[in-house]
């Protein structure tokens, strides 16, 4: 079964950075591909960045030169390096992971099977 389990978010005053890590167990990185979600409240659960099983990145336009994602192959732990942080990056941050073999750089919500907690970013001016 795996486990994602996020940590690293808190509170932090815009043009601040912060880095996410999400802690997988049970899984081979390379079995998977994965991906960083966040959700505000009242909205929807949008991609930030997709990752495949061999590291290549796709980034959302609204993150795109400011966050970058990484993992910490053979610690099965990928991390999420935001810099200039903007209010509108509040938001809860999750991981996702779904076997390579069914789903890989999608940003639907729907095609992952395994989610953490969430660890919540919040941002102000």
């Amino acid at each position: 079964q795996v486990q994602l389990v996020e940590s690293g978010g808190g509170s932090v005053q815009a043009g601040e950075s912060l880095t996410l890590s999400c802690a997988a167990s049970g899984t081979t990185y390379r079995a998977y591909c994965w991906a960083w979600f966040r959700q505000a409240p009242g909205e929807e659960r949008e991609g930030v960045v997709t990752i495949d099983r061999f590291g290549s990145t796709n980034y959302a336009d609204s993150v795109a030169g400011r966050f970058t994602a990484s993992q910490g192959d053979p610690n099965n732990t990928l991390y999420l390096q935001m810099n200039s942080l903007k209010p509108e990056d509040t938001a809860m941050y999750y991981c996702a992971a779904v076997p390579w073999v069914e789903s890989c750089g999608s940003w639907s919500v729907g095609r992952y099977r395994f989610w953490g907690q969430g660890t919540q970013v919040t941002v102000s001016s």
